[in-house]
């Protein structure tokens, strides 16, 4: 056993057993050519599946904005749909041939020649007199000079800046100062139903008398109805709607607030200060992490000079340590590896990824957003950085023996990130189970840290809510929310073809959904309309007053029956509804913009909707105009990242990359999260794929570069 708080004891071995500390991949064992060509197949088969994904819904777009179907289906949409495959396979197969150290670009398209072509351009926009002057030329040369001193400046500083974890939080912490400061909070109507759930929880602890008095009362738990034969017999006013630790939290601080100063504004204030905090430090761990390889510096303080690598490699400018390491003569393929994969990144990338935390909407407005889904999001943030060390020190240095043991920090760190994500995402639990058992395949000499850190916090949270609802101390959640996709399809079916539903299936559905409301309420943007959430004023087409267990368990059979009858209706609803996540043209149907303008702020709240008022409305639509520019504005959607996200995962398939995968594919499932969620291009359930997609990236650009050439540069 290896610990890397007192550092590896390395004895010296043959070079054909270096193996990398971060887990790089040692030599492939042979396998037949035929196995590998049929992994190869396998493997092209998945991308080429995943860009006609991408391509069909980017070619379908434009027939869900104009409210059509596929049956309008053109030439014009076959168009877009061959050019958007074209363009992602086209990245899938740069991508690939990069890590490999092939050629991407045709050689004309030399970055040198580049150059050469631009400075011969400039020159022809002087006076031929000017341009062969001494003194010109003279000052083009000092010109450049002093680029190149001010870029390794530049770029010296970068790192200096942001080598420690301190540091990283420091300079996030005073640039979003001016998001809770200005702005205070943003929020919707979760947090007041997660208020009102627990006043009237509230009020039930203290002795006040609270029945469910009678049939046509409209408590909590009918705004997102929550079929009554869910409820428990005593009355309990707590749901797990929106989490019920969540709940819980804010419903208290709220009531604190009430308390204190008469208004639920001050505590939600405080409640976005502390999220905004929390969303520091988990970016800052994991830039960290991702940046710098914090792990190594306990080990590197302590390493044993026995090493051969220490007397193998020097730095290239000892005052500048962003310019990475230069080696002693030559190097096997393994030790090249270890040697770039285990170098701090560059300024390129911490300059990109700190920009994109600095800037982007989604992570500013995410800070202050109390609407549960940010909070999964930095959680995962921390969780996904923690991952990504244990994957680094998978195996042992060359001539170590033995297995790497975690920092207990680090185990500390990954159980209490994963207790957040329970608590802030239902989702989460399936998650975990799922990375669990790909890790324990993949890993299986850790198998114990996996049951520690994830498995363990997991059961535990899960079993306590479990109690919960068996006890009758919380209402669970309706499992109607899960069935968003089959609402659409049924919901679809009966606004357009109203006769096509069979019989049967009317006469099973009967009692679960009013089928004219259904229709009525249908909106292919969100399925919540059709599953009567809101307020009194609304469509009761899911009759949950009356509805029963057992009629319930006719509702996947009457589901079939109407989707077998009108097949294509179906599809349409189900592209409709999750065609924005894959489409990079589809503006966000909710983007965090909206909690900062929305009704529940600026009507509701006491006294947050007078604090700056225009400039809040301002920053809401500026964020929305530069979302709203072609192109350019593709960089402040969560689509975008989701896409590249998904062409990258397709890259590493094909690379086969499997230990990096094992932690990747999480980014996976909350893609299928998506999917199923209730509503088409929600950007918050889209905040943990673009949060953490500038970290993919630098994976891949790291694992990559051993394959593109020995002698390359090995700083990011």
């Amino acid at each position: 056993m290896i610990d890397l708080a007192r550092g590896p004891q390395c004895h010296a071995h043959s070079r054909a057993e270096i193996a990398s500390e971060t887990g790089a991949r040692p030599t492939p064992r042979t396998s037949s050519p035929r196995g590998k060509r049929g992994g190869d197949v396998a493997a092209w088969s998945l991308a080429v599946a995943a860009c006609l994904w991408i391509g069909l819904c980017t070619g379908i777009g434009p027939l869900y904005w104009a409210q059509q179907g596929l049956a309008q289906f053109s030439w014009l949409n076959a168009v877009i749909m061959v050019l958007a495959f074209g363009v992602s396979l086209g990245v899938v197969v740069a991508l690939v041939r990069w890590s490999r150290g092939q050629r991407v670009w045709p050689q004309t398209w030399s970055h040198a020649r580049f150059t050469r072509a631009v400075g011969r351009a400039a020159l022809r926009l002087v006076p031929s007199r000017l341009a062969n002057s001494p003194r010109f030329r003279t000052a083009i040369r000092r010109m450049e000079r002093w680029r190149i001193v001010a870029t390794r400046h530049l770029g010296y500083g970068l790192v200096r800046i942001t080598d420690r974890r301190w540091k990283i939080g420091t300079i996030l912490c005073l640039g979003w100062l001016w998001v809770p400061v200005t702005l205070l909070s943003a929020f919707g109507a979760d947090i007041r139903s997660q208020i009102r759930e627990f006043s009237w929880a509230y009020n039930q602890w203290a002795g006040m008398r609270q029945p469910y008095i009678g049939f046509f009362s409209f408590v909590p738990m009918d705004i997102y109805p929550t079929a009554h034969y869910m409820w428990p017999t005593d009355p309990t006013y707590l749901t797990d709607q929106h989490n019920i630790v969540l709940t819980v939290l804010y419903g208290a601080v709220a009531g604190v607030s009430r308390y204190l100063s008469g208004s639920n504004d001050l505590g939600i204030v405080v409640l976005s200060l502390g999220q905004c905090l929390f969303a520091a430090y988990c970016c800052a761990s994991c830039a960290d992490r991702f940046l710098n390889l914090s792990w190594r510096r306990e080990a590197r303080t302590v390493a044993s000079v026995e090493d051969p690598r220490v007397e193998r490699f020097t730095p290239r400018d000892p005052m500048r340590p962003e310019r990475g390491m230069r080696p002693h003569g030559a190097l096997s393929a393994h030790e090249h590896d270890t040697m770039t994969q285990t170098t701090p990144a560059g300024p390129v990338a911490r300059c990109v990824i700190m920009l994109f935390f600095l800037t982007c909407p989604l992570v500013l407005f995410s800070t202050i957003s109390l609407t549960k889904s940010p909070v999964f999001a930095f959680a995962f943030v921390w969780w996904f950085s923690l991952g990504y060390e244990l994957h680094m020190t998978q195996r042992p240095a060359h001539g170590c023996r033995g297995r790497i043991r975690p920092r207990t920090g680090t185990v500390v760190a990954m159980a209490v990130s994963t207790c957040v994500m329970m608590i802030s995402a239902k989702y989460a639990w399936y998650l975990i189970v799922i990375q669990v058992v790909l890790l324990v395949i993949s890993d299986r000499r850790r198998w114990r840290t996996y049951l520690v850190a994830l498995a363990l916090p997991a059961l535990l949270i899960h079993g306590a809510m479990a109690l919960l609802f068996s006890s009758g101390m919380v209402i669970q959640g309706d499992p109607i929310e899960s069935r968003g996709i089959q609402l659409q399809q049924i919901a679809r079916v009966a606004k357009l073809n109203p006769a096509g539903i069979p019989d049967s299936a009317r006469e099973l559905l009967a009692p679960i959904f009013n089928l004219d409301q259904m229709g009525d309420s249908y909106f292919q943007q969100d399925a919540d309309p059709v599953k009567s959430s809101g307020i009194q004023s609304k469509k009761v087409s899911y009759r949950w007053r009356s509805v029963s267990k057992d009629d319930m368990r006719d509702f996947n059979r009457a589901w079939w029956q109407i989707v077998r009858a009108n097949p294509r209706i179906a599809m349409d609803a189900f592209l409709a509804k999750c065609f924005g996540y894959f489409d990079v043209n589809d503006q966000p149907y909710v983007p965090m913009a909206y909690y900062l303008t929305n009704d529940y702020v600026t009507d509701w709240s006491t006294w947050i909707k007078y604090w700056q008022p225009g400039w809040r409305t301002t920053v809401a639509q500026r964020a929305r105009a530069v979302g709203a520019i072609p192109v350019l504005g593709w960089i402040v959607h969560g689509n975008f990242y989701v896409i590249l996200t998904l062409l990258l995962g397709a890259a590493e398939v094909i690379g086969r990359r499997w230990r990096i995968l094992a932690w990747h594919v999480p980014l996976l499932l909350l893609m299928g999260v998506m999917i199923t969620s209730p509503a088409n291009n929600f950007e918050r359930h889209m905040l943990p794929v673009a949060f953490v997609f500038g970290f993919v990236a630098l994976t891949y650009w790291r694992e990559s570069q051993p394959r593109t050439a020995p002698s390359a540069k090995l700083e990011a």
